[in-house]
């Protein structure tokens, strides 16, 4: 594989969405990238190799250097919680801080709506958060980020525990989401699912990114 800076610009004629310069910490290489408006780019590589560092950083979730932008604003002029509001970390495993499903979720038929193109049963929505099962709890966490209608998705590894009738529906509902004029950045180990879904793509190695060329 060529080796190649993972500076690249979004192909687009338009302004970035997201710009990331230098952005890098103990364990991640200096990462610039451009994302456009309706855009997926997405990262593959083995477990460990980074690939949730990169998007802890752009969420300023974990100390670390350089600068991010979204829609030229820097993120060093932004509040944490106003960065995070539309630049969306959604992790693998989501959190949750009440014992039932519907607490997490301001508006309930925006929330069964979402659930219902995930293949979501709305009986779901009413469910105590210990009888879903991971695939279940990992859709949920899905429809609540796509809640906060992101400017910018990031997305850790959004089909890991799903079956195949279900990930098309996850691959489907992002497919809409990038119609709408967000973008997505993927994490995903999968790279059928990342070639499906990105236009481009990098492979992550001990913290280290370097472009997947085709």
């Amino acid at each position: 594989m060529q080796s190649a800076p993972a500076s690249l610009k979004a192909i687009s004629d338009a302004p970035p969405l997201l710009r990331l310069r230098g952005l890098y910490s103990e364990r991640l290489a200096p990462v610039s990238l451009d994302l456009a408006a309706g855009e997926c780019a997405a990262v593959v590589g083995a477990s460990g190799s980074g690939k949730s560092l990169l998007l802890r950083q752009i969420a300023d979730l974990d100390p670390g250097h350089g600068e991010a932008e979204l829609d030229g604003r820097r993120r060093s002029a932004m509040r944490g919680f106003e960065w995070r509001r539309l630049v969306v970390y959604c992790q693998a495993e989501a959190g949750w801080w009440d014992d039932h499903v519907s607490a997490h979720y301001a508006d309930r038929a925006g929330a069964i709506a979402i659930m219902a193109r995930l293949g979501l049963a709305e009986a779901k929505f009413e469910s105590p958060v210990h009888e879903l099962s991971t695939g279940e709890r990992q859709r949920m966490g899905l429809v609540r980020a796509l809640m906060q209608n992101p400017r910018v998705l990031l997305l850790d590894e959004p089909t890991a525990a799903l079956d195949q009738g279900a990930t098309a529906l996850v691959e489907a509902e992002l497919s809409r989401v990038l119609a709408a004029g967000a973008a997505i950045l993927l994490v995903t180990h999968s790279p059928e699912q990342a070639e499906r879904l990105a236009r481009r793509r990098w492979r992550m190695t001990q913290g280290r990114m370097e472009p997947l060329w085709t």
